[in-house]
């Protein structure tokens, strides 16, 4: 985390230097009479600040600046002498809980953690959902079910895929109508719950040479909005090896952060039960690129989208069977 510790008086600045030695990439600011400036300043490239000084100053300065939960930077305050290291802002998905528990045990103090769930030893939900790497699509949803776990000590969930080990107070159900967290790759499904999206599709990609990023992105999310698929499911691209130096391909898979699996012919014309295309089998040895390469990818063996044709861009969906396991399933070859 790229920390700033900050401190007002003299005493708070020894304190703060001491901390910063036992942190990675801390930097100590001393800002008296120029808090305020410093703080507007550091706040949009900051992760944590470690505040040595009364709470109070530290609401009335952050205050301005504060926008979401989902992106603030997490906020400790601690008093000049350690004592205390208080979790001010972005407990959970800031991780200044953890933040706090860290700090006093730099300095020997004591965390003050408020947090409800942590406070009543329940599950934080929003940790949880990111540690397997949920997308979350309606915060307040998910607020709302938080509420549920804090009050009534346990919360129910719908999962399409096999879960890993449940926490206590996470009851898995048969039924997504019921239940308050519901884990699917799918838009349109009715419920009341929180719906979380997990990392369990590849796409498989053709495409023609010089092909634009922007051209397969559009369609990418043309097939996936079609077919009532969530963009956020999307773990990772695949496509065939002779692609793997092509500009648009390459551009659009760093601009989405997705990674791409790329396999030779061999090992796609491996593959049964695919679409067959002559285009590519004359252009690259392959029977196929986009169905092949998607079910390689996710070492699976269902398509939930067959070969799309677009304009330049052949697209593919594969499901992972079991995205919080490696290697879920044989490969599905001959």
């Amino acid at each position: 985390m790229k920390t700033a510790v900050i401190a007002i008086t003299r005493g708070g600045r020894e304190r703060a230097a001491q901390l910063a030695a036992s942190l990675e990439q801390a930097r100590v600011f001393f800002c008296r009479g120029r808090l305020k400036a410093t703080v507007s300043g550091l706040w949009p490239e900051t992760d944590a600040f470690i505040f040595f000084m009364a709470s109070g100053i530290v609401v009335r300065t952050i205050a301005p600046l504060l926008g979401d939960k989902t992106t603030d930077p997490a906020v400790v305050v601690c008093d000049e002498k350690g004592r205390f290291a208080i979790s001010l802002v972005s407990g959970h998905l800031g991780r200044a809980n953890e933040l706090a528990e860290t700090v006093a045990g730099i300095l020997g103090g004591e965390p003050v953690i408020t947090t409800a769930s942590d406070v009543l030893g329940h599950t934080p939900l929003d940790i949880w959902a990111r540690e397997l790497e949920l997308e979350v699509t309606d915060r307040a949803r998910l607020t709302r079910v938080m509420g549920i776990l804090v009050n009534s000590g346990k919360v129910t969930l719908y999962s399409e895929y096999p879960m890993p080990d449940l926490p206590d107070d996470i009851r898995q159900i048969s039924e997504p109508a019921g239940a308050d967290l519901v884990i699917t790759c799918r838009t349109g499904l009715k419920t009341r719950g929180a719906l979380l999206h997990p990392k369990a599709l590849v796409a498989g990609i053709g495409c023609n040479r010089h092909t634009p990023a922007d051209h397969i992105a559009r369609a990418l999310e043309d097939t996936l909005r079609r077919h009532g698929l969530a963009p956020a499911s999307i773990r990772n691209l695949a496509s065939i090896d002779v692609k793997a130096g092509e500009p648009g391909l390459i551009q659009f898979a760093r601009q989405n952060g997705y990674e791409i699996d790329f396999f030779g012919r061999d090992e796609l014309n491996g593959v049964q039960n695919v679409s067959v295309s002559a285009a590519a089998l004359k252009a690259v040895g392959a029977r196929g690129v986009a169905e092949p390469a998607a079910l390689l990818s996710a070492r699976g063996k269902k398509l939930l989208v067959r070969k799309t044709k677009c304009t330049d861009v052949t697209i593919a969906i594969a499901e992972v069977a079991s995205p919080w396991q490696a290697s879920a399933l044989e490969l599905p070859t001959s």
